[in-house]
């Protein structure tokens, strides 16, 4: 690295630990001696926050605050002609960069049409458009819930989409590209099998192009697989060999070509939901799902999280209730404490309900800067 790119590096890490766009940094530092930025003032704490460097104990350091941006699509979607409210990519990145916020993972690239940049910019000249404004804003984009082909084998159309995909990944620095969706929403092994086989095959192509594929769970994902005991008149399994369905696809794809994100929430409710299955000798078998246990199991395969609470809630079937982060009844101290070394994944912000509607319209971000200072107090 050269000495000017090096300047660059520092003077880009100082601004992002200030939480200042470019015009902000340099207005704020014009006439900031050398002197003055190695000294202990706050331009110095700035770059020990880029560098890494945290308070004691904090279990998700700065750098690694992130959240998904369907928790603000509301934002995103509004149109910037009829509010005050931040609307739009470019506002809403302003706003959820001053709470803090250094990480986010998109979900989609569609916005109000008023917005500057038109309603879609899902192409390389949109994804350019974004990148300066995550730029601007000191934010670095992780993922995004996208495109996956829905052909299997992979259609030549399909193909080219998911090629774009990886394209405007590279130009976003996007590390990981991934879906919303389970691999696939069947109960039986035959099925799990032929995506895996596809993912797999979508995997290598990610990985050739420097990109890590992920799939998000739902707490479907986490139910008993089908794959034992008599047949029903389809001529499919009835019955389980214990193996949850998630799990299963774990195994049988390659752990160099496929990630996963857990939805800590969803893993959750598939604890409260799945607890009991039928064995192949037609007992009733019980099995207590321990979501940080399949992260411990293999951690490095869990690069992303999303990083949703829940207040317990046993009367309703999904066992908690969504409610922004830090005020639900899910250890999140002990979770993230588990899950691998400090900064080593990515935990999104993410709440499904945080849109206010009508009746309160800046609900969503207020929810965000709620959301990220209970991130931040996360201590273990």
């Amino acid at each position: 690295m050269s000495a000017h790119e090096e300047e660059i590096e520092i003077t880009g890490a100082l601004r992002r630990g200030l939480g200042l766009n470019r015009r902000q940094f340099l207005a704020a530092t014009t006439g900031v001696t050398a002197v003055a930025l190695a000294g202990a003032g706050p331009l110095a704490s700035a770059a020990q926050a880029a560098s890494g460097n945290h308070p004691r104990g904090t279990l998700v350091p700065p750098s690694k605050r992130g959240i998904i941006l369907y928790t603000v699509r509301d934002a995103i979607s509004r149109d910037p002609l009829s509010t005050d409210l931040p609307s739009g990519f470019q506002r809403v990145f302003e706003a959820l960069s001053r709470i803090g916020y250094r990480q986010v993972e998109f979900a989609g690239y569609s916005q109000h049409a008023n917005a500057e940049g038109g309603a879609n910019l899902e192409s390389v000249e949109g994804a350019r458009l974004l990148r300066r404004w995550l730029d601007d804003n000191g934010l670095e984009a992780e993922g995004n819930h996208g495109f996956i082909p829905g052909s299997w084998p992979v259609t030549p159309a399909d193909l080219d989409k998911f090629k774009l995909h990886l394209e405007i990944a590279h130009i976003l620095g996007l590390g990981h590209v991934g879906t919303g969706n389970d691999p696939t929403s069947s109960a039986y092994k035959d099925d799990w099998d032929i995506a895996a086989e596809k993912w797999n095959h979508l995997g290598s192509i990610a990985s050739r192009a420097g990109i890590k594929l992920y799939t998000h769970n739902h707490d479907a994902a986490y139910n008993f697989l089908l794959d034992s005991g008599p047949l029903d008149a389809l001529g499919k399994p009835t019955r389980s060999s214990g193996i949850r369905k998630l799990e299963y696809f774990l195994k049988i794809t390659d752990r160099r070509d496929v990630y996963l994100e857990m939805d800590i929430f969803w893993a959750h409710v598939a604890q409260f939901k799945f607890k009991t299955f039928t064995a192949p000798d037609g007992s009733t078998q019980t099995d207590l799902f321990d979501p940080l246990a399949v992260v411990r199991a293999q951690s490095r395969r869990f690069p992303l999280f999303h990083a949703k609470d829940g207040k317990s809630n046993p009367a309703t079937g999904n066992g908690y209730d969504m409610v922004p982060f830090g005020t639900g009844d899910i250890d999140y101290t002990a979770f993230f404490k588990g899950a691998g070394p400090k900064g080593s994944f990515n935990p999104m912000y993410e709440q499904d309900n945080a849109p206010g509607g009508t009746a309160n319209p800046g609900q969503s971000l207020q929810y965000a800067d709620l959301s990220y200072d209970n991130m931040a107090a996360l201590r273990g």
